[in-house]
């Protein structure tokens, strides 16, 4: 590429920062672009906020300010931050993140790490198992948590899979994944007792994709998003069956959810023999629902005091 087409007036970093907020603040708001470009000083440079505020009038070298000049480009056509850098943190571990596999969600780290401060696991080596488990975030964050844990990770996609490879790998930690399909009635985990049951879904509407930003729908894989308008519950249907032969009698169920659907789920898992508390996130949307066994005669109401 020839540099001159770089537009950025300098490489002074105050003529970068300049050249972002005017080409994406109409696309994402100045306050999204203040992030995303210190996630990319971050990643490009090892600069943190406080070295980029006080080194506006600093210049960086021209290989650097080609990979901001993509950076912005790929911005421009919704490509999300997270796909640009590669990574993102959840629950302090460094998650590879790309095409093939979901972004963790805020809403997503905030059950794990509620779960991760209130599990109360009787047996000393507890059994995990994280359905649907794409990048690998749940359950690597989990098995970092609970070192002497066996995590067993599933997911249909072995491109996923092989993600979560990578990122068991990356972050230190042996996790036993599995390529199965949790709708398939052939469906059978590898242990009969699971301490811990985890699951996020795919569980938006199809209906809902015209509503949906184009940096989430023409770069997340649409199988770990959709579930269609006639079946809403379909995943959830399938993850109740595999919870009530495979979870131990005082183990817990944990699923995000469809926060339009949270009576609908609750039903359903009454159906199974779970008691059931919703649990509502930051935004104070219901987000997750925890279920116990062997509790159906005493059900649980909607309590809001568990939320984080």
């Amino acid at each position: 590429m020839n540099t001159r087409n770089i537009r950025f007036k300098s490489n002074r970093v105050r003529d970068i920062i300049n050249l972002y907020h005017a080409e994406l603040d109409q696309l994402y708001g100045s306050g999204e672009v203040d992030m995303f470009v210190l996630m990319l000083f971050e990643d490009f440079l090892g600069w943190d906020r406080v070295r980029m505020l006080l080194g506006k009038e600093q210049t960086i070298d021209q290989s650097d300010l080609l990979r901001f000049h993509w950076a912005l480009e790929d911005l421009k056509r919704h490509r999300p931050i997270q796909h640009i850098i590669g990574h993102v943190d959840f629950c302090g571990c460094r998650i590879e993140v790309g095409p093939d596999v979901l972004i963790p969600r805020p809403e997503t780290e905030e059950i794990v790490s509620w779960c991760i401060a209130n599990a109360n696991f009787s047996d000393s080596r507890p059994s995990i198992v994280d359905l649907c488990t794409g990048s690998g975030c749940i359950a690597i964050a989990l098995k970092k948590a609970f070192p002497h844990s066996d995590v067993t990770a599933v997911d249909l996609s072995e491109a996923a899979l092989n993600v979560a490879r990578r990122n068991a790998k990356a972050n230190g930690v042996e996790i036993n994944f599995m390529q199965a399909d949790v709708l398939s009635p052939d469906f059978a985990l590898p242990a009969s007792r699971y301490s811990l049951v985890i699951s996020n879904p795919p569980y938006v509407l199809d209906s809902e994709r015209s509503a949906m930003q184009r940096n989430v729908l023409d770069y997340d894989p649409p199988q770990a998003l959709f579930v269609p308008d006639s079946n809403p519950l379909l995943f959830y249907q399938a993850i109740a069956a595999i919870a009530n032969r495979s979870l131990a009698p005082d183990g817990m169920l944990v699923v995000e959810i469809n926060k339009e659907f949270p009576d609908e789920i609750c039903e359903l898992f009454s159906k199974y023999g779970f008691s059931h508390v919703v649990h509502r996130d930051f935004r104070n949307l219901p987000r997750w629902i925890t279920c116990k066994a062997n509790q159906a005669e005493q059900p649980q109401k909607q309590n809001d005091s568990y939320h984080v």
